[in-house]
């Protein structure tokens, strides 16, 4: 039996995974990091470009990012905190591209505008109202409305293509959108962790067991092929997607009671018809249908996929009861346990629109799947458009205490007291404000590091600007996003 020592041990060599362990390498060199993988590459899972929407979410076109308050007011907190993650997400990787440890960012970032398109007065003078909030705050200047059809053709020629000149529809358009491959981000920046001393990758090694020692160390009982390995870590992130909340379960960590998931499936339409597709520039957001999680918002999206680009429409949602696309089905029923069996049953009876929403889906053809499209593009051919399978999501089911239990959405990380284990839950916008996730983490399970002053001073080289400063720290985004865009080749708006 092979046995290993780690400073830190990361289950999921994901977006997660990756830049945590891209910190923990920038806060202090030579700490030795072990990724453990169980499938036989890298960023398989959720990280993969075809199993997510590829949207940089910085709350620019997300409907749901800001729900109307109780005066009928557009509630922007949410959205602010998104944009402000994804603010540091940027900054991260520039200052990756900058020292040389993430290669050309036109392999992974492409800019492309973000548009969000409703129907209907109502959902139309909604529309109105959210642009003017967000245009007058330096996050989203210049974002712009309009409901003149002439406008529309410009921005979206293959939307309005064919529309009938009475439909009452309005967009927004905000011209520092992003399409992210985080599948080929991944990649990148395990290559940069695979030559620095003391980071080992292990693919193809399956966790079964992980305890807690006497001395509050962490075993972990890792499979390879039928060769059992044994390492032995003071710290311990679990980051394995829809996966982890099973091995969280199996940590014993009191903090992971009460916690349940509720796995959700995806499916795509993909064009690459050239001409199709050389007519739309954009990702385009919907409105979720009633009764629908806030990751089946339908959009119409330019994306590059491997370095190819085409056109993706979705997500039609599913189910399934793997918690990952390349899971089994019995992970729903082993994810079931006494302390959250009540909480599971509970959540269920209360979702029913979700639960009703998944069975409409469930049941669609090819027919009903192209009345959606047409929605967006009402002269949508089906020999342009293929099916395809996309990620698997868990989302999170948590008691409160003294309160009833609900279904999370967004993501959530659970740690130990002590700080020595710490697991991510839940699904989108994770990867787009994964820096901002790991940073929050670290200061979590290692605030003595912090306290020392050295982690916080090269934590402020990474990220200069802090989008939690608010309103006064104008000149310092505008400052920020003008070095962002030199080094990964956006264009200012």
């Amino acid at each position: 039996m092979e046995r290993i020592q780690a400073d830190a041990v990361l289950v999921g060599a994901g977006i997660m995974g990756a830049t945590l362990a891209t910190l923990l390498q920038q806060l202090e060199p030579g700490l030795t990091v072990l990724i453990v993988e169980r499938l036989g590459r890298v960023a398989a899972e959720s990280s993969a470009a075809l199993n997510n929407a590829g949207t940089g979410h910085g709350a620019n076109c997300e409907l749901n990012y800001t729900p109307m308050d109780g005066r009928g007011q557009p509630d922007l907190h949410k959205a602010l905190a998104i944009n402000g993650a994804y603010e540091q997400s940027l900054q991260f990787w520039a200052a990756l591209v900058e020292q040389g440890a993430l290669g050309s960012p036109g392999t992974f970032l492409h800019q492309v505008p973000h548009y969000s398109l409703v129907w209907g007065e109502e959902d139309v003078a909604a529309l109105a109202q959210r642009q003017q909030r967000m245009a007058a705050l330096p996050q989203f200047a210049g974002m712009a409305f309009s409901r003149d059809h002439g406008a529309l053709r410009d921005w979206l020629p293959l939307v309005m293509e064919g529309r009938p000149a009475g439909d009452v529809m309005a967009a927004t358009r905000y011209g520092r959108g992003t399409d992210v491959d985080f599948g080929a981000l991944t990649e990148s920046l395990v290559n940069w962790l695979e030559r620095q001393p003391g980071v080992e990758l292990r693919l193809n090694h399956v966790v079964r067991r992980l305890r807690r020692r006497s001395d509050g160390r962490w075993r972990l009982d890792v499979d390879h092929g039928g060769n059992r390995v044994q390492v032995d870590s003071p710290f311990v992130f679990l980051g394995a997607g829809g996966g982890t909340l099973l091995l969280l379960q199996r940590s014993g960590l009191p903090e992971a009671r009460g916690y349940g998931g509720f796995p959700v499936s995806g499916q795509w339409l993909i064009c690459q018809t050239a001409p199709l597709v050389g007519r739309h520039w954009g990702k385009v957001y919907g409105r979720a249908p009633v009764g629908a999680p806030p990751m089946s918002m339908p959009h119409l999206d330019s994306r590059w996929i491997s370095g190819h680009r085409g056109l993706l429409f979705g997500p039609y949602a599913g189910f399934s009861s793997k918690f990952l696309k390349h899971g089994s089905l019995w992970d729903l029923p082993a994810s079931v346990r006494p302390h959250n069996l009540l909480s599971m049953v509970g959540v269920g009876l209360r979702e029913r629109h979700l639960v009703g929403y998944l069975l409409q889906q469930l049941r669609q053809g090819p027919g009903q799947r192209l009345a959606s499209l047409r929605r967006f593009l009402p002269q949508a051919q089906p020999q342009d458009w293929r099916l395809a399978v996309a990620g698997q999501r868990v989302q999170i089911i948590k008691r409160e205490p003294g309160h009833r239990a609900q279904l999370k959405l967004g993501t959530e990380v659970v740690a130990a007291a002590d700080g020595s284990l710490a697991a991510l839950l839940g699904a989108s916008p994770g990867a787009s404000t994964a820096v901002t996730i790991m940073v929050d983490l670290l200061r979590r399970c290692f605030p003595q590091r912090f306290q020392g002053g050295h982690w916080g001073q090269r934590l402020g080289q990474l990220l200069p600007y802090d989008p939690a400063a608010g309103a006064a720290s104008a000149a310092a985004l505008g400052r920020c996003r003008r070095r962002c865009d030199a080094i990964l080749g956006l264009r200012e708006v």
